[in-house]
């Protein structure tokens, strides 16, 4: 994971994920999909499955991953999707998960999320936001990393947002406490969180052949956005005028997901971010596109290791 090669690749915010994973065959691979049962996670966890990959839908209401996987199914021929209970937001939940898990896992794609929520709190007091996007997933991955070990050659999938352009982690003050809680800031931070976590999990299990990266999905209409207008939509797409990406669907919003999990042209490739299935370039001031700085930092990545292992275990 030393080349500093950015990733091209043929395929562009238009691909689907089954037209990136074309061609690919996954029999005897394992994979989990956290928040599989909506959105691009559905279809991320369909192109795995479809491919013949063993697809664990890790979600909180088993009733929904339940109906997912019988639609996924019956689409795709596949008698291996799988439904687990997985509240990133509940301690207890994620270590159940873990527990629970036996044997390798090839693919770990970090998916589930939440989007602009009013101002939430864990039983602990964190930061909704926070919690769930970044700390339940680094939870969950660390207590899977002997799986991925064993696996070898596993992916772990990192899933970011453009609006991570709004804010670094604020380490002084990560869970609002001092200061007035914004919701846009609060996601933001907690999808640049996603990012600095592919940097320092690739550094450190770059020995036992485990790739991570992080991604932007796009622009695409899902229950994320269920905390969020129109009205708001509207305005955001408003404020980046020209420069906005366009709408993609579920189908699309997953290709770059499922390139990272899949691809033999990420083979060896750790720390990066991609957007539209190719890496993305340091952002420039103004535009919603590219990746942050901040975001690559691995001294940045390294304390928020170290705070995520502290606060875990506090």
């Amino acid at each position: 994971m030393t080349d500093t090669a950015p990733i091209s690749t043929p395929f562009t915010a238009d691909s689907t994920a089954e037209e990136v994973i074309d061609g690919i065959d996954l029999t005897g691979r394992r994979a989990v999909v956290t928040g599989g049962a909506s959105g691009i996670g559905i279809e991320t966890a369909r192109a795995l499955a479809g491919a013949g990959a063993e697809v664990t839908l890790a979600v909180r209401d088993t009733g929904a991953g339940r109906r997912t996987a019988d639609d996924i199914g019956a689409s795709t021929g596949s008698t291996l999707v799988r439904v687990a209970q997985l509240d990133l937001a509940d301690r207890k939940s994620v270590a159940s998960f873990i527990s629970d898990w036996e044997g390798p896992l090839h693919i770990l794609v970090n998916n589930a999320g939440v989007m602009a929520s009013p101002e939430m709190r864990t039983p602990e007091g964190w930061e909704l936001q926070f919690a769930t996007n970044h700390l339940g997933h680094f939870a969950l991955s660390v207590g899977l990393h002997r799986a991925l070990a064993s696996a070898g050659g596993a992916r772990v999938v990192s899933v970011s947002s453009s609006a991570h352009l709004r804010s670094p982690v604020v380490f002084e003050d990560i869970h609002f406490r001092q200061r007035p809680y914004d919701p846009w800031v609060a996601y933001g931070q907690s999808k640049t969180a996603n990012v600095l976590f592919a940097v320092g999990a690739s550094k450190r299990w770059e020995s036992d052949n485990i790739a991570v990266n992080a991604l932007m999905p796009g622009a695409i209409s899902t229950r994320l956005q269920r905390y969020v207008s129109d009205e708001e939509l509207d305005r955001l797409r408003a404020e980046a005028g020209g420069s906005a990406p366009a709408w993609k669907t579920p189908e699309q919003g997953a290709a770059t997901s499922v390139l990272i999990a899949t691809s033999s042209l990420l083979e060896g490739v750790g720390g990066r971010y991609f957007e539209d299935c190719n890496e993305a370039p340091l952002n420039e001031p103004g535009s919603p596109r590219g990746v942050a700085a901040y975001a690559l930092d691995p001294e940045a990545a390294a304390r928020l290791w170290q705070v995520s292992i502290e606060t875990l275990t506090s």
